[in-house]
């Protein structure tokens, strides 16, 4: 009678993992449970992401090669991300499908877009490759694209891009605020993107600051964003609930790969209840001001939460 916040399914979105190779099932070493999945495989996730009662899945490319500027992911016939989205678009209609753009999966030095001959990542040529790639994913049936660069303008430059192509529905989920994280490492075993060189501290936020998030998200939304997502989730709770209390926009956090492993991991030998913590944790998210969540524990604690509709 008295609880203040609850966890519905409907609040989850699953990241899905698209291998080119067709026959993949390749689970990912640091993220037990999660897999790779080729073409012709991801369909038994998909029907048990749908039976979970989840209906939002985020995915993320691992392409066949890689190139200097990750021309893959604006490949309108043969790009990784545009071949599934337009499976999954035609075999189950009622799933709504998020593509992540960004280039670090897809270039050969492993930067979120085009880098210098000194090894600085150039943001306004970025931008018109960030524009292209959002348009090829809209044009496969992507319901919404997150771009997740942090580049300065990339959301005025793929909602003018999109709109530009006739795509005013297709919305936009920000990566407003992206940390230079130590939580990622997992996810970077599972597409490949560690940096060849240096880091993505240049252009990826300082975990020390909160003032500077709330600047980033400003812009955001003067560009056109429609969700502002705070990455990672777990230790910047006070992020989330700052962004919550300065915009309208509904808010996403992102339970990121090292925060799902430090779970799995310690369940694994014993410590704690996996999936109590999983909750717990997931109820925190929400009680900070997440309106959306995106967690790899989503397809398996989904079943255990309420719905919406009753």
């Amino acid at each position: 009678m008295v609880r203040e916040h609850t966890l519905h399914r409907e609040d989850l979105i699953m990241p899905v993992f698209i291998d080119p190779r067709a026959d993949t099932v390749r689970e990912i070493p640091s993220m037990p449970g999660i897999c790779n999945y080729g073409l012709d495989t991801v369909g038994r996730e998909i029907e048990a992401i749908l039976a979970a009662g989840i209906r939002q899945v985020i995915l993320f490319g691992v392409p066949p090669t890689k190139d200097a500027v990750g021309s893959d992911t604006w490949d309108d016939e043969h790009g990784i991300i545009q071949r599934a989205t337009r499976k999954l678009k035609a075999e189950w209609p009622e799933l709504f499908v998020i593509t992540d753009v960004c280039f670090c999966e897809y270039t050969t030095h492993g930067h979120c877009g085009v880098v210098a001959d000194d090894g600085r990542l150039l943001n306004d040529p970025t931008l018109a490759n960030l524009a292209r790639q959002a348009v090829s994913h809209a044009r496969a049936g992507a319901d919404m694209v997150a771009p997740s660069g942090m580049l300065d303008g990339m959301v005025g430059a793929m909602r003018q891009g999109l709109d530009e192509a006739e795509f005013h529905d297709v919305s936009v989920m920000s990566y407003a605020v992206k940390y230079a994280s130590a939580f990622y490492g997992p996810f970077r075993d599972a597409v490949d993107s560690a940096p060849a060189f240096g880091d993505r501290k240049t252009y990826q936020m300082d975990p020390a600051n909160v003032r500077e998030a709330l600047v980033e998200a400003a812009l955001d939304v003067e560009q056109g964003a429609d969700v502002l997502m705070v990455k990672p989730a777990l230790a910047y709770m006070d992020v989330i609930r700052a962004v919550r209390e300065a915009h309208a926009l509904p808010v996403a956090a992102y339970n990121v790969s090292g925060e799902y492993a430090m779970v799995k991991a310690a369940a694994e030998r014993g410590w704690i209840d996996g999936d109590a913590v999983a909750l717990e944790l997931l109820l925190g998210m929400k009680r900070a001001g997440a309106d959306l969540i995106l967690s790899y524990f989503a397809r398996d604690l989904a079943t255990r939460l309420p719905s919406v509709a009753g």
